[in-house]
This record gives structure tokens, sequence and C-alpha cells, in this order.
């Protein structure tokens, strides 16, 4: 019993494209060029929005100091923890994944402790907006 094998139909290509594709894909990229260029003017002609702000500027600062802090509060119980676990384990494979484990809550909590004052100083620097009336040094 023989069966008909007929090849499958290739997958249209590239070169199989109409004009009218590629016109398509140029009118949405010249689109968003012009829009990129005329729509963006008022938002970067505006004074900045968040220092004008009543509040904005100290509750931003507010909300990265408690984050900050809970983050360090939350390295120091997480060390402890890992710490007394560590005292009780017996294996050595599970010492060593506390081990890894209190390496990178510290890594988490120098990345925590020195975003701010980088973004602080390095967006001063560049002259970002936020940086000029929000600073983020945690202590």
């Amino acid at each position: 019993m023989s069966q008909d094998q007929t090849p499958s139909d290739p997958e249209p290509s590239v070169e199989n494209q109409s004009p009218l594709t590629g016109k398509i894909h140029r009118q949405a990229a010249l689109t968003v060029v012009l829009l990129s260029l005329f729509a963006v003017q008022p938002v970067a002609a505006q004074s900045n929005a968040v220092c004008s702000a009543d509040n904005l500027p100290s509750m931003i600062e507010g909300f990265f100091q408690l984050t900050t802090g809970l983050g360090i509060v939350g390295l120091a119980i997480v060390w402890q923890a890992d710490s007394l676990i560590e005292m009780f384990t017996l294996n050595p494979e599970q010492k060593k994944g506390l081990k890894r484990h209190k390496r990178s809550a510290m890594k988490s909590a120098v990345v925590l402790v020195v975003l701010g004052p980088l973004y602080t100083v390095a967006g001063s620097m560049m002259g970002l907006p936020l940086a000029q009336c929000v600073d983020l040094v945690p202590w």
C-alpha cells in the first residue's frame, strides 16, 4: 500500500510580501517618528510637574526611605534566621545553601542602600528633572 506524499506548503518568506506591506511599515515608522518629535514638545516645555506638586517630592522621599529601612530590617531578620538555622543544620549542602542565601540578601541590601544616592548624584549630573527636587539618600 502506497500513500500519496505531498510536500507541505512552504512558509511565506519575506520576499513574498506585497509592496503594500512594506509601505504600511514605512508609514507606521514615519508616524511614530513624527509623533515623537511633535507630541513630546509640549511635555518637554512644561515646568517640572513633580517639583511643582505640593507634597509629591516629600512623599517620594518618604516612600524611598521607608522601603530602604524595611529592606535593611528584612536583611537583619533574614541574616539572623539563616544563622540560627545554620547552627542546627548538619548537612554541608544545606549550610552552603544558607550561606548563598545570606550573600544574596546582603547584595540586595547593598543595592537598596546604594541605588538612591547613585540616582541622586547621576540624575543631577544628567539634568534629570526628578533628581533636581527629590533627595533619595536614605539617611
